[in-house]
């Protein structure tokens, strides 16, 4: 309403500053006398507390939290960045460099408090648990369209509650860009796919290592070569392909090599018979999930990627109505690509070594054209073994087109970005409304890198409720300056190959990710799906990548995932949602080994959370918010100790 007072608009990182009704009361002279008393109850005190002090043991049952911070003068000022890091006096500080880049053993674990709550090691069967995607729990479910495959989780009362143990002999992975092609087999002690794989060069077993040859089903002569034959085919030079999606990923080759054109691919694929095949493109440096496309939608936002690959992934495509191909268009951006590498492409060629009959190849190739056909997909090219769509820039004709064929019809009104537990519907995601067939639906992206800074065209077009342009700037310069601090605090964050894999629990707009995008790092941004504002579609429109989550439960990935995870404002956004403790032990089970964790928060929720850190035999510590002592909001600092199991420990069977 005109001449009205907006009300602030409350993101994570942002608290708002409360008044106090006392700041308008009228000040009273001092009295003699009462200064006389307040000065000498004050020394009592003093004295009192002095005592109790030197009196006091560090074993007296009790757990002491401190927050490093200032000196503060009498008159305290507001702190501001600009303070540097030498001239605030610290108690303890942490070790953030790795120490077990060679073989060793568990180190020994130092008990905290006696009042605090201890968590032990859980058995070493759990070394790869994955508890929403739990072989042993998915055979309960229907094997129909591989929904035995997505996400099951843990009922509350079937929660561990113990640390789940690294493998004997677990190293901290290679630095990267050498993580790519080399991975310790102690990591991932698994050799099922040197054998299963050994002729298409996915993975070999050399000594105590593994090695990435860069080889994969469709593409025996490396993942850079199969890459060059799709740049001839379009363009991945000029920025305007960022964000891509390869479905069924094997150990992510492909989405490894891309990294280097500055393309950044969200791989994914089921936990199944190939073993751990997620697991090692983690172990490598490659963003990827454990995930499948079967009833649920994918968990992306809508028009997210630039481009979606499938190289024999073994998808029906033509299959149920085609809503895997509706759920890959959902996804797609307007003018995205899809690439087909594999059965059924090019098989008057390859029928005979495919074991498969040339009818029921032509059969399926058939079913697949005609989905994309009545998706509105152009045939782009199709080249030797690899066949390429393209997805309308908007839907002007193809709503004319939809008229004739109603097949798959128009979805009804609906979000198309809530994709959290979300049913396939075999309609057809409509794309935002255009005023001439030259328009790009949603709004023309920048290219790379452009893209990382511009306004997001969700923002733009005023679609994500309440972020503006002036609140996305903001958010922008407010983590630029907090990224430097953190760096200021923790050394090892600028330094090159001490972090890789990241995770940002609480994302908003990206720019905790959009800081370090210079770093050779890779960050998951998630947007939980509890949180206010669903901004993970404008995080895509900047070029990064991430998913939804709910803390409440596990994360769709392996033990060891990430070197370094952040948290803004997640435990208050949890608050009596679900248990602390259990959140903190997800922290512990994704985290590798001397990983770090920084968590933002307020104090009396940063003091609880160190309490469980310490039963976790973290080394912690709470630090001062970057504008200083006065704030409420405080920095927890931590980095998870090196521990594994044992040489020889025999996994319980009850």
């Amino acid at each position: 309403m005109a001449g009205s007072n907006p009300t602030p608009y409350y993101t994570p990182t942002s608290k708002p500053t409360p008044t106090s009704h006392y700041s308008s009361l009228p000040l009273k002279k001092p009295n003699l006398y009462s200064l006389i008393a307040i000065t000498f109850l004050c020394s009592a005190f003093y004295f009192t507390g002095l005592w109790q002090s030197s009196t006091t043991g560090a074993g007296a049952g009790s757990s002491s939290v401190v927050i490093t911070t200032t000196s503060l003068p009498c008159l305290p000022s507001k702190n501001t960045s600009t303070n540097p890091p030498s001239s605030r006096t610290t108690t303890k500080k942490l070790d953030f460099t790795t120490h077990h880049s060679a073989a060793d053993g568990g180190a020994a674990v130092t008990a905290p408090d006696d009042a605090i709550k201890i968590y032990p090691v859980c058995d070493i069967k759990y070394s790869e648990y994955t508890p929403c995607e739990d072989p042993e729990r998915s055979l309960k479910f229907n094997r129909r369209r591989l929904i035995y495959r997505e996400r099951h989780c843990p009922e509350k009362n079937e929660l561990l509650k113990c640390r789940i143990p690294a493998p004997y002999g677990y190293k901290n992975p290679f630095k990267w860009p050498v993580s790519r092609d080399v991975a310790w087999y102690a990591n991932v002690p698994h050799k099922e796919l040197t054998v299963e794989k050994a002729v298409q060069n996915w993975i070999r077993y050399e000594g105590d290592k593994f090695r990435f040859p860069g080889g994969g089903t469709m593409f025996p002569n490396g993942a850079d070569a199969y890459i060059d034959d799709i740049a001839k085919l379009i363009n991945l030079k000029d920025g305007s392909i960022r964000t891509a999606i390869d479905t069924g990923c094997g150990v992510a080759s492909w989405g490894a090599y891309l990294l280097s054109r500055n393309i950044i691919a969200m791989s994914f694929a089921p936990r199944d018979s190939h073993e751990a095949q997620v697991q090692f493109a983690l172990e490598r440096g490659v963003p990827a999930l454990i995930g499948v496309i079967a009833s649920k939608r994918l968990p992306y936002p809508s028009r997210a990627f630039d481009m979606a690959h499938c190289s024999r992934c073994l998808i029906p495509w033509g299959e149920y109505d085609g809503m895997y191909l509706i759920e890959v268009d959902r996804v797609l951006r307007p003018g995205g690509f899809w690439i087909l590498s594999g059965p059924p492409i090019n098989w008057k060629r390859h029928w005979k070594g495919w074991e498969r009959t040339r009818e029921d190849l032509y059969a399926e190739q058939n079913k697949i054209e005609q989905v994309a056909k009545r998706l509105c997909w152009k045939k782009f090219v199709e080249k030797d073994d690899i066949a390429i769509w393209q997805k309308p820039f908007n839907h002007m004709k193809c709503t004319e087109f939809r008229n004739r064929n109603k097949n798959p019809p128009m979805c009804p009104a609906q979000d198309p970005d809530k994709a959290w537990y979300t049913k396939i519907e075999t309609c057809l995601t409509p794309l935002p409304k255009v005023a001439s067939e030259e328009e790009v639906a949603g709004g023309q992206l920048e290219k790379w890198p452009k893209r990382l800074h511009a306004i997001p065209p969700r923002i733009s077009r005023v679609t994500v409720d309440g972020v503006t342009e002036e609140v996305f700037q903001k958010d922008s310069q407010l983590w630029k300056r907090r990224v430097s601090y953190y760096k200021s605090v923790n050394n090892q964050l600028g330094q090159p190959g001490r972090y890789r894999n990241i995770l940002d629990m609480n994302a908003f707009l990206g720019g905790f990710a959009a800081n370090l995008v210079n770093d050779p790092v890779w960050v998951m941004n998630i947007v939980p799906v509890e949180a206010k504002v669903n901004t993970l579609g404008a995080i895509y429109e900047r070029g990064l990548i991430g998913t939804y989550q709910s803390w409440c439960e596990a994360m769709s990935t392996y033990p060891r995932t990430y070197d370094l995870i952040h948290a803004d404002s997640v435990f208050t956004l949890y608050e009596n949602r679900c248990e602390m403790e259990d959140i903190m032990l997800e922290l512990d089970r994704i985290l590798r080994p001397e990983g770090s964790v920084i968590i933002r928060d307020d104090v009396d929720i940063l003091i609880r959370v160190k309490r469980i850190a310490d039963g976790l035999n973290w080394d912690s510590q709470i630090v001062d918010h970057e504008d200083g002592p006065l704030e409420r909001e405080k920095l927890f600092f931590a980095v998870k100790t090196y521990s594994t199991a044992p040489a020889t420990q025999p996994s319980k069977t009850t």
